[in-house]
């Protein structure tokens, strides 16, 4: 374990370490941040745990393939948020903007290997508001950006300011002995994927879970915790024990369907946001998709696995009944819709992620909100259930009326954006019932899905002419920005 600043210090000793690192601003706004707790005793710990490039592909958003037990039982104990939108398709500047809860026009990290502080020198984090109020803030894995598996078991883009403890795991990642594959004949590192034998010891999400075992077990009720738990599964390489894939026959995954000429309809932007990720990555046969579903498969129940062991601790501690718990996937990822593989796209299967949120004693708990959120909304929502004070220029809601009441009405809308190659920007919005995209740049051009009729989105209405009242009012939607979208409440 790499022991960060003030681990074990007085708290005057981790204010003074904490403010060699921050600009006087952001700590001084941090420390007028107080909680409204009356004792140490009274505070919530939060396990705040994040899952790398996943989709809602999970079985307690009803997926009738995916196991994933643990976090089924979560979602069965806490509110399941089934339409969570990230900001940005694309993990730093997803993750960015969520831990800083500024959306990325404000953050101006509109790409990966950025660290929070080269744009914003003054911002005060999620985990850094924790820590300078007296939490101890712990970070095992993967919270900022970290590529994989290029760049496992560094520091690299991390914030140093929003932790005490700070550890990286090295991992074997594509390395690991086992059986291995990859299916993209045409790309030797396409689609990398290992079965291994055991449970991965060697595994990068291994030393993570491991780190936050021992965090939690050194917990006191004197001293809250904040533990940042980031998981590098289902990323790939998709990386798991043999018996997680023995878990999907092949013959039981379903080929993705498409129907004939459902790009016909999507803007020359569109394909170029997600570049050789679409068009199947080479991926000409449905053995070969089938492959590749089945290792994401396998890897989701494997990181599911280590949720469970983590779940597991923080039940015998003692300290499940005054822990905040959250689960959330930096975005989604695609598995051959629209004929895409990955992420950053504006449909659906890329901008929705799941998120479910346990709060001890909330009124909503077992049960599922389909209110519109947005991941800029976490961090005004952990600050308020942990009474304190978040920075005024969050730009997302606190939560928490949804936690008692998961069915009242939330955001009229949700945004999320993403910029392409060639001056591409693409700029999306979702209500209740349809998605409208904008497209901007060298490829202008639009796209509008009616929900309720074409969940899926393979039908773009923007050019049918009945349906220009609905683009009009979109468009204004887009236009009037979030603030004009904000929940009544």
């Amino acid at each position: 374990m790499v022991e960060g600043q003030g681990g074990s210090r007085s708290a005057i000793a981790v204010k003074l370490i904490a403010f060699k690192f921050m600009h006087r601003r952001a700590f001084l706004a941090s420390l007028a941040a107080g909680s409204t707790y009356a004792s140490a005793a009274d505070r919530p710990n939060v396990l705040f745990i994040a899952a790398d490039d996943m989709n809602n592909n999970l079985g307690c958003y009803g997926h009738p393939i995916v196991k994933t037990p643990n976090l089924d039982r979560l979602a069965a104990a806490g509110v399941r948020f089934d339409r969570a939108y990230c900001q940005f398709p694309l993990c730093g500047p997803s993750r960015c903007s969520l831990l800083t809860g500024l959306r990325p026009d404000t953050t101006k990290i509109l790409e990966n290997n950025i660290a929070p502080r080269d744009t914003m020198p003054d911002v005060v984090t999620l985990p850094q508001l924790f820590r300078t109020n007296g939490w101890r803030s712990v970070r095992a894995g993967k919270m900022y950006h970290m590529d994989v598996p290029g760049s496992v078991g560094t520091n690299k883009w991390d914030d140093p300011p929003s932790w005490d403890v700070a550890l990286s795991p090295p991992g074997a990642e594509q390395h690991t002995q086992g059986e291995r594959g990859n299916v993209i004949t045409a790309r030797p590192n396409g689609w990398q994927w290992v079965a291994f034998p055991g449970e991965g010891k060697d595994q990068a999400d291994e030393g993570a879970t491991a780190l936050a075992l021992e965090a939690i077990g050194k917990g006191t009720p004197a001293q809250p915790w904040f533990i940042g738990l980031g998981y590098l599964r289902p990323h790939l390489p998709h990386v798991a024990p043999a018996r997680f894939f023995d878990q999907y026959p092949l013959s039981k995954i379903p080929e993705p369907f498409n129907p004939a000429g459902d790009r016909d309809d999507i803007p020359r932007a569109s394909e170029l946001a997600i570049n050789t990720r679409a068009n199947d990555m080479g991926m000409t046969t449905g053995k070969e998709k089938r492959e590749a579903i089945r290792a994401y498969y396998a890897s989701i129940s494997y990181m599911d696995w280590q949720v469970g062991r983590v779940l597991e601790a923080l039940e015998t501690s003692g300290a499940a009944s005054r822990t905040l718990v959250v689960f959330w996937g930096d975005h989604g990822w695609h598995l051959g819709e629209h004929h895409r593989w990955h992420k950053r796209s504006l449909f659906e299967e890329s901008a929705r992620a799941p998120l479910i949120l346990r709060a001890p004693g909330r009124r909503g708990n077992g049960k599922a909100s389909k209110s519109l959120v947005e991941f800029v909304d976490i961090y005004p929502t952990l600050a308020e259930l942990a009474g304190l004070r978040g920075p005024e220029t969050l730009e997302g809601q606190s939560l928490t009326p949804l936690l008692d009441n998961p069915s009242r009405p939330g955001k009229r809308a949700a945004f999320t954006q993403m910029y392409g190659p060639k001056d591409v920007v693409g700029r999306a919005v979702v209500n209740e019932r349809y998605r409208y995209i904008c497209w901007t740049g060298t490829h202008p051009g639009e796209e509008l899905y009616d929900h309720r009729k074409d969940p899926r989105e393979f039908t773009n209405l923007a050019a049918v002419p009945a349906q220009a009242g609905v683009l009009k009012t979109m468009r204004d939607t887009l236009d009037a920005g979030w603030k004009a979208s904000r929940a009544a409440w």
